[in-house]
């Protein structure tokens, strides 16, 4: 049986097809309801994904949130993140229709994170980015107000004490995710060999075994951080989510970038649509803290 997440996703895209006659998503005049700092374009026609009701959040703790530099707070009890990953766990990259996933065996504690704003340690799952049609936008959070072309997220479940990542994804601190921005500059030596794979996944629900890798390389080496308290970016969209955001970027160059949007929506012998904009709008903040491991007067 599939995956929780995996459910999830079959679900909410087969219940908006019918509904949607483009995958590929459009940029309108309407502007983000979160204030003026924050008045991007917003889309007007959503994948499918967020035409179903899986999409509908009525939450108070939603992802993703504009972080503002200088509103956070400086926690002092805020460990360093530590970060353990073996690189035989990794099994398989999968095209879900919405961004590629590179999978884990979760079934051992050899691939982890400990420390932070975590109690316990989680055991890694998967990793996945989001991205845009240009480089304006595509990472989900933002920083000031500041978009990058493009955004990692590690996934990471509590196996202390869930005994599994669909119990762990329904609860409050269920999941830990590391979110890194991507900034145009040098290439990333790391990333091109994920890079050098996405051909045979460029179109929806195809998988390929993709092992010996190591997600750490990814992860830039500054310490400092963001984190708040949060929820998945896509459908179930569960509040169960310790976001912990790197302060700094990593670099990578224009053609790597370009190869994520050569990737498609669609399956093979369906109409192409180009896979871009697969980022989620940003959500109010509400009453909620973001902490940071830094103080934000040293900040830019």
């Amino acid at each position: 049986m599939l995956p929780l997440l995996r459910r999830a996703w079959a679900a909410a895209v087969a219940s908006s097809s019918s509904s949607s006659s483009s995958c590929s998503p459009q940029r309108g005049s309407r502007q983000c309801s979160l204030g003026a700092c924050c008045s991007y374009r917003l889309r007007d026609a959503l994948h499918p994904l967020w035409q179903s009701p899986l999409a509908i959040p009525g939450g108070t703790r939603q992802s993703p949130i504009n972080i503002q530099w200088r509103d956070s707070v400086y926690d002092p009890f805020l460990k360093p993140l530590k970060i353990a990953y073996d690189p035989t766990t990794c099994l398989h990259i999968w095209n879900n229709g919405y961004s590629f996933l590179v999978e884990f065996d979760d079934s051992t504690d050899r691939s982890i994170i400990v420390g932070g704003p975590l109690k316990n340690q989680y055991r890694l799952k998967q990793f996945h980015f989001h991205w845009g049609a240009i480089n304006d936008w595509g990472s989900e959070h933002t920083v000031d107000c500041k978009f990058y072309p493009a955004e990692l997220h590690l996934v990471h479940w509590n196996a202390v004490e869930y005994p599994s990542f669909e119990e762990a994804v329904m609860e409050g601190n269920g999941l830990a995710v590391i979110g890194v921005f991507l900034k145009l500059g040098a290439r990333h030596k790391g990333l091109q060999t994920l890079v050098d794979a996405l051909p045979a996944v460029r179109h929806k629900d195809t998988v390929i075994e993709f092992d010996d890798f190591d997600p750490s390389c990814l992860i830039p080496s500054c310490p400092d951080y963001w984190t708040y308290a949060g929820s998945l970016t896509t459908p179930p969209l569960t509040e169960s989510v310790t976001w912990i955001i790197k302060k700094k970027p990593i670099e990578v160059d224009e053609d790597q970038l370009e190869a994520f949007r050569t990737l498609l929506f669609t399956s093979d012998g369906e109409e192409e649509r180009r896979m871009v904009d697969n980022f989620r709008p940003l959500q109010p903040l509400m009453n909620r803290t973001v902490r940071s491991s830094f103080r934000p007067q040293l900040g830019p």
